[in-house]
């Protein structure tokens, strides 16, 4: 059976220019991966007509069965992803009266919620989203904008079906969901492989590392072929993610039994769970608190993301002036004056001091040089110090973090997760 291709078009002049962060493009993309497609890529384009009419003629160029639109489908005039569409499946938009009401009961409840506004262009607005390829599949609005699907009008055309679905992300993906109930995308989906996914997560170790070891074990396991694999960096910390058909289920376990073996420290996540989820779950009947310096209580976000964090977190001392180190930590004076703030006994220090300033049976905290400036050649920017406490004792450990400014801070976050999972569990750290 020969792939069956996809590919995800994201418009928008605000993604191009990078003011919105694209997180439909990945998504959609590994869905499609899920579901068996091979992606064949993720484009950004503006809202020029003729660009997303240029971008689907290069989808369809590379063989694609289905393309999937995200953006471009609200009232303004530089809205223009739909009648794109409709031009490269050569069918002429008409007003879909029904389609029209429906919208119009969303912008009445919608306009409640301002004192003023202008009926004239309420009206304007549900017009234009109303207006809808003739033949196409119409799925109806999470929020005002519908999605669609579309087929080429012309016959032994071989071209795509174009799903068409809105920008925000809660809009989007149960309309993607509901797409996939068409009958053309039931009829892609017959010839596709669906591919079960499993993540394995590790913290500590190079990517080129981990790409090494794979290659040593392919020829060891049977099966190998069939498995797809491939390895992403974000946080700090590496994923490889393993899509394969259900004949080589056995393929997969044993690369991850292999890979459990080969680093066993380095991989905290056999089943996809993330950081996150596996502190919380190691929290649980605990309390925790944190002292941040140059995360400036991005550790303490982390921590309360989750819903129900109450359960265990007793809160965060942002101590990013050494001021504030010595009034509600208590780090002495003269350690910082003898090691200075960003170092092992000022760390030990913080976590210490902040478990017992929140009554908290664990803590950690985070000391260290986000640059751009600051650092020193003892001391260079990217030089960070991560603290804990578990009730009997403090430890600390100094990390060196590439990246800019924020990077830094995002990877000192991440690796301050890491030792409070340890602490957690009653591990050794993992750095």
């Amino acid at each position: 059976m020969s792939a069956v291709r996809a590919g995800v078009l994201v418009t928008g002049d605000e993604v191009l220019e990078g003011s919105t962060v694209d997180r439909n493009g990945p998504w959609l993309a590994q869905r499609l991966l899920d579901l068996g497609f091979e992606v064949a890529g993720i484009a950004i384009c503006g809202d020029r007509l003729e660009d997303i009419i240029s971008e689907l003629d290069y989808f369809a160029a590379r063989g694609c069965a289905l393309v999937v639109t995200s953006g471009g489908l609200g009232p303004t005039d530089d809205d223009r992803t739909v009648e794109a569409v409709a031009r490269f499946c050569q069918r002429p938009l008409s007003l879909d009266s029904d389609l029209e009401q429906k919208i119009a009961e969303r912008l009445r409840a919608a306009a409640k919620r301002w004192r003023r506004f202008d009926e004239t262009a309420l009206q304007r607005s549900n017009r234009k989203q109303a207006l809808v390829p003739q033949g196409a599949t119409t799925l109806d609005p999470v929020g005002t904008a519908p999605g669609l699907v579309v087929s080429v009008a012309e016959t032994g055309r071989s071209s795509p079906v174009v799903v068409v679905l809105p920008g925000p992300p809660r809009e989007l993906k149960p309309l993607f969901e509901r797409a996939l109930e068409t009958p053309p995308l039931r009829a892609l989906l017959t010839r596709t492989r669906p591919l079960s996914r499993r993540t394995l997560r590790f913290f500590g170790i190079p990517e080129s590392q981990l790409a090494a070891a794979v290659r040593e074990l392919a020829d060891a396991i049977d099966g190998y072929q069939q498995l797809r694999i491939g390895s992403y960096v974000h946080r700090g910390e590496l994923d490889l993610v393993i899509r394969y058909p259900t004949s080589a289920e056995g393929a997969a376990e044993a690369l991850a039994e292999a890979l459990a073996e080969r680093f066993p420290r380095q991989l905290f996540s056999r089943d996809g769970r993330t950081l996150d989820e596996l502190v919380a779950e190691a929290l649980a009947g605990r309390s925790v608190a944190t002292a941040e310096s140059c995360t400036g209580g991005l550790v303490g976000a982390r921590l309360t993301a989750r819903p129900g964090s109450s359960a265990y977190f007793r809160g965060a001392i942002v101590a990013y002036d050494n001021a504030v180190k010595v009034r509600e930590l208590g780090v002495s004076e003269a350690t910082l004056a003898a090691h200075g703030a960003v170092s092992q006994e000022v760390a030990e220090a913080m976590a210490q001091g902040v478990a017992r300033a929140l009554a908290a049976e664990l803590a950690v905290s985070v000391t260290g040089i986000a640059g751009p400036e600051g650092g020193t050649p003892e001391k260079p920017v990217g030089t960070v110090w991560i603290g804990g406490w578990d009730g009997a004792g403090a430890c600390a450990a100094r990390l060196w973090l590439p990246g800019d400014r924020a990077e830094v801070r995002e990877r000192a976050t991440t690796a301050a997760l890491h030792l409070l999972l340890a602490l957690a569990r009653g591990e050794e750290p993992p750095f």
